[in-house]
């Protein structure tokens, strides 16, 4: 037989795989394969798995968690063929790479279906834990741990329990599992076979487990339900504690079950007599109570009548003087009230309240005190482009129009004359409680000025229009004259036009304080201060002398009637 003395590297590949088979042309590299355990080493198992060589794998990787391996001689494992032989001659292989290879076929099978897998919490990394799923290794975030928070997480770990895998993508080896959503469902399957047993309107005990700003939690026995703070008590409840108390054993009825949300709505109060039945009868419009405040608003303070039943009182309603400020400055929580009530609607479970009508109108009151002609004093509030206001008894404010500040000078020149903080005497003019208007003149209270009743200041009789009196010049000014009636009569005024008939006899200056002279009445202002006339009164005069002696001396001039007339008259 020939031989070759130089072999070619086919020859030796050839030599190899009537040797191996076809193991070193790559059929079992990369391939998970099974092998037997022919000796346990050093803390290393040596596996024969049918190579030219046997190959050595540490025994921890045949552990999990912290379980012992449990390995022997003759039992048969799967590892995984990294190389068919390394620099000495050893098979190189991996039991973590066969349990991963194996596990990661039969997670992706799971996953496909949806079904929870079996793993171990094993060790902390940033954001969460790892979790072996059978040589698998997974990301638990630390959200997906539990339902709530869990502070201390050791009791949890290396121990096999159930997970949900989220996401997966074997290409870059990452698995991220859940915790949390396998508790999850289990409780939604607990709650949905305990709701079964329950029904709206059951009335049954409970525990209180946890209690909120808004309601507490109460332990149904396996399933918890929300009784809201609303549903307490009929009577205001500020905050859950003022009823109950984490432990507590207490009756509830169940006031609404969400199929959807398998969420329970709990009631207190439902067990309890409704304190609104009746409520139209026990309190009429109109009735005056007595009432404690309970809590204030911006817009109102509400007021309790009796336990369960409270009404709001408007903050329109709350006083007949202080207009646009916070009921705060009113009346103070815990304070004992006397209201008005206003309106009852027992449908929407509200009562109107006033506490202002259970109070005398102060502008009523100061109609019966200060009838108009009396004389009041107060100080000035405010001074405006149009009048001063002054502060009156009873809190109320009284209007002086610049035109009834003064006599014989202009509105802006009176106003000009006061100041806000100064204690002044005036009038009552008019009082209209409706509108809440009281009119005060200060005018008036000038020697001679006609007071408010009709009647001048001096007690003499009050002047009628189209009467001829005597007057005397207590002024000179460009517009006319400031004169008074007798000698202790009304003041009043003639304009600059009704000083003569003709032009140059309408010149002021040609008249003198002091002196006397005769004048209608044409008409008052609308403080009742009399206006005069000159020219009104010559007129008249002329008429009643053409009237007179026109009809009798035909012919005769109009200078010698008004001369016959005025001779007949001296």
């Amino acid at each position: 037989m020939a031989t070759t003395a130089n072999p070619t590297r086919d020859d030796f590949a050839a030599l190899l795989d009537e040797t191996l088979g076809s193991a070193a042309s790559g059929g079992f590299e990369g391939r998970v394969v099974k092998g037997t355990i022919t000796a346990i080493e050093n803390d290393k198992a040596v596996i024969d798995v049918g190579l030219k060589s046997e190959g050595r794998v540490a025994l921890r990787e045949f552990a999990q968690g912290n379980q012992p391996h449990g390995l022997k001689v003759g039992d048969e494992v799967e590892v995984y063929v990294d190389r068919v032989e390394n620099s000495d001659g050893e098979a190189m292989l991996s039991r973590d790479r066969a349990r991963r290879e194996a596990a990661w076929d039969k997670l992706e099978g799971e996953f496909g279906e949806g079904k929870r897998v079996e793993g171990v919490i094993f060790g902390r990394v940033k954001g969460g834990f790892t979790v072996d799923l059978d040589g698998a290794v997974a990301f638990l975030p630390g959200s997906q741990v539990d339902i709530r928070p869990v502070r201390d997480v050791q009791p949890l770990m290396d121990m096999p329990q159930p997970f949900q895998i989220l996401k997966m993508d074997r290409r870059r080896g990452n698995i991220v599992v859940s915790r949390r959503a396998v508790l999850e469902e289990t409780r939604a399957e607990q709650r949905s076979g305990l709701i079964q047993n329950l029904s709206e309107g059951q009335v049954i005990d409970g525990v209180v487990k946890n209690i909120t700003d808004y309601g507490a939690f109460v332990d149904l026995g396996g399933i918890d339900g929300l009784l809201h703070v609303t549903d307490m008590s009929y009577k205001r409840v500020n905050h859950p504690s003022e009823v109950i108390t984490i432990g507590d054993t207490v009756r509830v009825q169940i006031v609404r079950i969400n199929q959807d949300t398998q969420r329970i709505s709990l009631g207190m109060k439902q067990l309890e007599s409704d304190p609104w039945d009746g409520v139209v009868a026990k309190y009429p419009i109109s009735a005056k109570l007595h009432g404690v405040v309970t809590n204030i608003t911006e817009y109102g303070a509400f007021v309790e009548l009796e336990p369960g039943i409270e009404g709001l009182v408007h903050v329109s309603e709350m006083s007949w003087t202080k207009k646009n400020v916070h009921p705060g400055k009113i009346v103070s929580t815990s304070q004992e009230v006397d209201v008005i009530v206003l309106e009852v609607d027992s449908d929407k479970r509200r009562i109107s309240l006033g506490l202002k009508q259970a109070q005398q109108n102060p502008w009523e009151a100061f109609a019966e005190k200060h009838p108009v002609g009396s004389t009041v004093e107060g100080e000035v509030k405010n001074a405006t482009e149009f009048g001063l206001f002054i502060g009156l008894d009873g809190d109320v404010d009284g209007m002086v129009h610049m035109s009834d500040i003064a006599w014989g000078i202009s509105g802006e020149d009176a106003l000009a004359l006061h100041r806000k903080g100064e204690q002044v005497n005036a009038v009552v003019l008019d009082v209209d409680v409706e509108k809440e208007r009281i009119s005060l003149g200060m005018k008036q209270l000038e020697k001679g000025a006609p007071a408010a009743g009709g009647v001048s200041a001096g007690g003499g009789s009050a002047l009628r229009r189209g009467e001829v009196v005597t007057v005397t010049v207590l002024e000179v000014r460009d517009g006319g004259l400031e004169v008074q009636a007798g000698e202790d009569g009304a003041t009043g005024f003639i304009k600059r036009s009704d000083l003569g008939r003709d032009r140059d006899e309408q010149r002021p200056d040609r008249f003198q304080v002091g002196q006397k002279l005769d004048a209608e009445v044409i008409g008052f202002d609308r403080s009742k201060k009399p206006n005069f006339s000159i020219k009104a009164r010559q007129l008249r005069e002329e008429k009643e002398a053409v009237e007179q002696y026109g009809s009798s001396d035909a012919g005769a001039s109009l200078g010698d009637i008004l001369g016959a007339a005025l001779k007949n008259r001296s």
